[in-house]
This record gives C-alpha cells, structure tokens and sequence, in this order.
C-alpha cells in the first residue's frame, strides 16, 4: 500500500512516525494530514538509503536543489559533488535534471549515494532516447515515455515531475493570449511540441490513469508540473497559467482517489504584489495539495543574483502558505550550475524557508533565532558560527581582520552591545 492508504486505514507507517517526530507534530495529525493529501511524504520503497521527509500542511517549509548534467557539461563525479554539498548545507530534496551524458547512469548513481529524496522529469530522458532512435523528440511514442517513467520508478525515483495540465486546450490560450516568454519549461517545451507535431492530445493527460497505476505500485509520488509558467514578470497570473492550474486540481483529485501521492507545482515569475494570490489560487483549486515553487523571482533583471531574486520571492510564497521551494542558484538564466552555485542557491532558499517558518510560527523556528541573538549579545563567536547556516564562512569573516578585544572589527572598542552590558552592569544575558 501507498503512504496515503495506510493513511487512510489508520496505520501509522515507520515514516510517518519518522517525520512526525522530526516536526514534533503528533502522529496522528500527521497521519491525517496524509490521508487527506495535504501531506506528502515521497518514498519509493526500491530507494535504499532513504530518510523521509514530509512535504505539506503543518510542516516545516522544505526546499530543493535541481543538480544534473547538460548537453554540454556534467560527470556523475561533478554531480555527486552537487549532491553532497545539497546535503551538507541543508537541501530536503534533490531533482536530477540530467539531459547530458549517461542519463540513467548518472540517476543511479545519485539515488545509491542520496539519503534525501530524489526527484527527476522522466520526459528528458523519454524525449533525448527518441531524437536517438527516431532522429526528433516529436517521433517519441507514448510508450516511449511511460517505459521512461517506469524504469525510473523502479530505480527507486521517489518523486517526479509530470506536466499532466498542458493540453490542447491550454495551447490553445497560450496562441489566443501571447506571452512575451511564451514556455519556459523545458519539459513543457518537449510536449508542446509533440502535441503540435502529432496533433494529438498530451499522452500524460490522456493516459493519466496508467500513470496513477505506475505512481501507485511503486509508491512515487507526482509533481505535477507546471508547464505554463511564466518566465517573465509580464506573463505572470495569466490565462494559460490559471487554466493548467485548474485542470491540476482536477488531477489532484483524480490521484488521491487512486490512493497516489501528489503535489502540484507553480510559478515562476511573479511579482511581489501578485505571490499571496496565486499561492491561494493554488490551495483552493487543488484542495490544500503541498505547493511546489520555483522561487518565485520577482524580478526579471538580475542575472548572476537570482538566487537572492527567487529567495525575496520564496519568503513570500512560503509565508502566504507554499510548502516546498525549489532553490534558484546564481547561474539560473545563464548556465549549468557548479558546486559553488549549488551551495548558494541552498542556503538563499534555506534563508527564505526559515524566515517563513519564523512568520508561520513553526516549532522552534524563533527558538533558533533567539539563541543565535543570545550568542551576540554575549559575544560567542564559536556558537554564533554553529548556530549559522555555513559555519566556515562565519569563522572565515570573522576572523578575515584582527580585533583589539572580545568585539569583532567592525565597532572594535565602540561595540554598542558591550558598552551597554557594560553601563546596566550586566556580564552575560542566559535568559
């Protein structure tokens, strides 16, 4: 049975017990929560070395870190190294969007060394293998996609992205409406084009079922993409992207009847004033399914800081009740991310988590602010530099110029915590 059937007959599964006691939430809330499929928890039984994390309602706000090759670029060494910097600076999840290389290869290698839970979008490699046994992605054959999405799934791919809402009708809107940026989404472009080439209905909404038959052997759960995002501030909140989102909703329903996991994804570029709204649309249309947000950016001109664009945004959508934040790294617009983007691109979207945490009032959230705020006011340095998000480079700032005293060099002898401890008499605050 699926993580939501033992739900729904009250059985408490080792990994609902497992996330419970990680949120200090009570295991039958939680349990609830995943019966209602307001919670997911993505674990394939076939991934080995697996540690659950929950995604959804009452939950600490969860993040992702895409890693994977291009066409260009990419070793399974180069992308092992962005999984283990994904782990060591605090990522709950991992994409593997490899279209480069040794695919499968390369997938498998990941999920032998993850203990997060791995996610992939099994139209890249279904769509890369058709160009190389019938020369263009267009000539894919719908079984040619679902043997893609089953190998993967018995590999032990613990959750993946299908854009299941882009359909003739969603085209359709896109032509009547224009965009600026038209689609952005890569997996969505490969089936925009198959739909117009073929004339045909998106096999991933006119076979939905046998994919909810996958989904639910092996326990994987769906993203359901979203192909209609906008990719730019102007393309925000618009037609085509409402409409894809209701029919989401509709699929939202269809998988929890099927007793399959699923969450729905969202946009995007969106500016500030517009996040709140679509973060409600989603929970509305699609019954409180976990909300999956590519940022959001709320900016379309800066390239090279994006990850600081997509955290500004990601604070936002998280505080107005989005779950999972799909981290956006320094090189987003401009190329293949590298170690050091990916260690950005973590903690910007670890930054914007936790701030949503603290606004959302999530267990002990504030309580790690105030101990860092404890640490200052006494002047710790070394629980300072623990209680951060990257403790060597708080060690590497601080000591980067000498200090005349217990101060760091920035007020020296002018510190104005220390003068006041010094006027009200006060050595250390433990309160």
């Amino acid at each position: 049975m699926t993580q939501i059937e033992l739900a729904r007959r009250g059985i408490i599964s080792p990994q609902m017990k497992h996330v419970a006691q990680q949120e200090n939430l009570s295991e039958e809330t939680l349990t609830q929560y995943v019966a209602d499929g307001k919670v997911v928890i993505p674990v394939n039984p076939n991934h080995a070395n697996l540690i659950p994390r929950g995604i959804g309602k009452g939950l600490r706000v969860k993040i992702n870190a895409n890693i994977g090759t291009s066409s260009d670029y990419g070793t399974i060494e180069g992308e092992l190294e962005k999984l283990h910097t994904a782990i060591k600076f605090g990522a709950d999840a991992v994409m593997d969007l490899s279209t480069g290389g040794n695919i499968s290869a390369i997938r498998q290698a990941i999920l032998a060394e993850s203990t997060l839970p791995v996610g992939t979008v099994p139209i890249y490699q279904a769509g890369i293998e058709a160009i190389e046994r019938h020369g263009a992605i267009v000539n894919m054959t719908t079984d040619d996609l679902f043997d893609a999405i089953e190998q993967q799934a018995k590999e032990g791919v613990d959750f993946i992205t299908v854009h299941c809402g882009i359909t003739q009708s969603t085209i359709q809107r896109l032509k009547n409406q224009r965009r600026i940026t038209d689609v952005v989404s890569r997996g969505g472009a490969f089936l925009l084009g198959w739909m117009l080439h073929n004339n045909h209905e998106n096999p991933l909404y006119e076979h939905y079922d046998r994919l909810l038959e996958l989904a639910h052997e092996y326990d994987v759960t769906l993203s359901l993409g979203d192909g209609m995002r906008p990719g730019s501030l102007a393309d925000a909140t618009d037609r085509a992207q409402i409409e894809e989102l209701i029919i989401l909703g509709e699929l939202i329903d269809r998988a929890r009847e099927a007793g399959v996991q699923a969450m729905v994804e969202g946009p995007g570029h969106v500016p500030l004033n517009q996040i709140a709204t679509n973060v409600q649309l989603e929970k509305s249309l699609c019954h409180e399914a976990p909300f999956y947000v590519l940022g959001p950016l709320v900016t379309d001109i800066a390239a090279g800081y994006d990850h600081i664009t997509a955290a500004i945004g990601g604070a936002i959508a998280a505080a107005s009740g989005a779950d999972f934040l799909c981290y956006v790294t320094p090189a987003e617009h401009l190329a293949l991310p590298d170690n050091e983007d990916v260690k950005a691109g973590v903690i910007a979207s670890r930054i914007a988590a936790h701030a949503a945490d603290v606004a959302r009032g999530t267990t002990n959230a504030s309580e790690w602010d105030r101990k860092m705020s404890l640490a200052r006011i006494n002047l710790d340095w070394e629980s300072q530099a623990n209680l951060s998000l990257d403790p060597e480079r708080v060690r590497l700032v601080h000591n980067k110029y000498s200090s005349s005293g217990p101060t760091c060099s920035m007020c020296g002898n002018y510190c104005a915590m220390a003068l006041v401890k010094k006027y009200l008499g006060i050595s250390s605050v433990k309160c």
